[in-house]
């Protein structure tokens, strides 16, 4: 019988345990074997939700472009956990791969409860929450990322869908002052950072707004969501 693919949040912040239900962590404590995306974090993950076992007996695997291992293993009845960095696995994560091999080779895929940095940012905007699209990460370069950010305000003021991105801690800022340069003073931008930790802030509010008091988000794990309201 092959075994089950399971998906395993990990805390945006905090502990494991006092981020995960009780259910989860029993499920994560009963597994011996994880497909991570990085293993010291996973580790210590590991360790924080007090696995029965030695953690040297547990077996830790990086993911990379072939996952045809790890699928192998499922289908010799070894159940995996999926660990990413922080939040969801598979949701703008490479562990995206692995699930989708899993569905084509038959295995079950279990996803457990536990934090979604999109989800929660979604919460508390007070954006649009019938409609939305999450787009991973808005190109690199200035001028595709400028025409990127009105193309998501275009499909936002005629869907009235909230748009939800993210960026590398590290070009938060160069983000926000694009967006602040290229969207309309009546479209409403949520920044959500440091969601769960003692220092989150979640601010949504227009454009002609934010350009008056631009915050310093620096590297601090942030969600962006913008909604067109009008022109």
């Amino acid at each position: 019988m092959a075994g089950i693919l399971y998906a395993i949040p990990t805390p945006l912040g905090g502990t494991a345990v006092a981020a995960l239900p009780a259910p989860a962590l029993a499920m994560i404590r009963s597994l011996r074997h994880f497909v991570v995306e990085n293993a010291k974090t996973a580790r210590a993950f590991l360790k924080d939700v007090d696995m029965p076992c030695p953690l040297q007996e547990l077996g830790v695997a990086t993911i990379d472009a072939d996952v045809s291992p790890h699928i192998r293993n499922l289908e010799a009845g070894s159940s995996l956990g999926l660990l990413s960095e922080a939040g969801c696995p598979a949701i703008a994560d490479p562990g995206a791969a692995l699930v989708e091999a899993a569905h084509d080779a038959g295995i079950r895929v279990v996803p457990l409860v536990g934090p979604s940095s999109i989800v929660l940012a979604l919460m508390a905007s007070g954006l649009e929450g019938q409609r939305f699209a999450f787009c991973g990460y808005l190109p690199r370069e200035t001028e595709e990322r400028k025409k990127r950010i009105k193309e998501l305000e275009a499909r936002s003021h005629s869907e009235r869908e909230t748009q939800i991105f993210i960026e590398t801690p590290y070009r938060n800022d160069v983000l926000l002052a694009c967006l602040l340069e290229s969207l309309p003073e009546k479209t409403l931008l949520c920044i959500a950072t440091d969601l769960t930790l003692a220092s989150e802030q979640v601010h949504t509010q227009p454009i002609s707004r934010w350009r008056k008091a631009r915050p310093a988000i620096g590297k601090r794990p942030t969600v962006f969501l913008m909604l067109s309201v009008g022109r």
